[in-house]
């Protein structure tokens, strides 16, 4: 589902000796989450529960305080779930004019935060770790919670549920984020993906199978060491979009997998604030 080799999420790259704790981990998203909070001013957060057809989903949701109506968007995490980093992602985009859910994609299995203790990429029971978390993410139960998330989100106060939603993801997020665009076509206008893993495989229901559904404008923003393994990705892509009419933007980015990740090992600033920058104009563009 993810690319295990270079993860943004714990800040490891298994090629490499350094590694960050959990606890490390932790002191540097406080350090995030307060330069956040000061930037982001004017902005809601509310932890929620989120009814689904499989159970309660824990779930941060952020809006505009600002008296109005705004266009929704559901954004999906990486493999290691929902954490400070994509709590502040949320934050930001709402103070852009959007109200967003960041759910924990496995609460079926247990609430955020996902992982205890110190955590290490290259070790083999560390990465076990995640066997029950990705075994309870399947594509039925993502267009569930994805019609789930959309009602949610449209049952919001502050929700304008006139314009079009947005799906954005990051890593395994980016087909939770196609697969979306494919359970709830009539209100996805934009789907985003940064990094994704498995955007395309050779098993039935690949997430590209699902873009002839939707009626989304996608933005594709693919790691450079990605594309070196696997360089027929973009491509394949591109041909889908063409072949379902739908317009999208299919791009390599000077980054490595997990580069749009604040504080991660990859994090590149100014890569990733050009993806930033097109995400807006991707929402702006077509949220309406």
């Amino acid at each position: 589902m993810c690319d295990d080799d270079i993860h943004q999420g714990l800040v490891h790259d298994p090629r490499q000796k350094a590694h960050l704790s959990r606890r490390g981990f932790a002191l540097a998203a406080a350090g995030l989450g307060l330069a956040a909070s000061s930037a982001y001013a004017g902005v809601t957060s509310t932890r929620v529960s989120v009814k689904t057809p499989d159970g309660l989903a824990d779930a941060a949701l952020f809006a505009p305080e600002a008296t109005g109506k705004y266009p929704a968007v559901l954004l999906w995490t990486d493999i290691l779930g929902l954490r400070p980093v994509f709590e502040n992602m949320g934050k930001r985009l709402a103070a852009e004019g959007y109200v967003v859910l960041v759910p924990n994609p496995y609460y079926r299995v247990k609430k955020a935060p996902v992982i205890e203790g110190t955590f290490d990429f290259s070790v083999p029971a560390d990465r076990e770790k995640l066997t029950p978390l990705r075994a309870s993410m399947t594509p039925d139960g993502t267009a569930r919670d994805a019609v789930a998330f959309l009602a949610f989100l449209d049952a919001q106060a502050s929700t304008d549920a006139t314009c079009k939603a947005g799906a954005q993801g990051y890593c395994m997020g980016g087909p939770l984020s196609f697969r979306t665009a494919g359970a709830v076509p009539e209100r996805i206008g934009a789907v985003a993906s940064f990094h994704g893993g498995g955007l395309i495989t050779d098993q039935p229901g690949s997430p590209h199978q699902v873009i002839p559904a939707t009626h989304a404008e996608y933005l594709v923003a693919v790691a450079q060491n990605d594309d070196v393994r696997e360089p027929a990705v973009k491509d394949t892509l591109k041909a889908a979009f063409a072949a379902a009419g739908r317009p999208a933007t299919v791009e390599v980015y000077a980054g490595d997998h997990g580069w749009t990740v604040k504080g991660s090992q990859v994090y590149n600033e100014t890569e990733a604030e050009r993806a930033w920058s097109n995400l807006l104009s991707l929402y702006k563009r077509v949220l309406v």
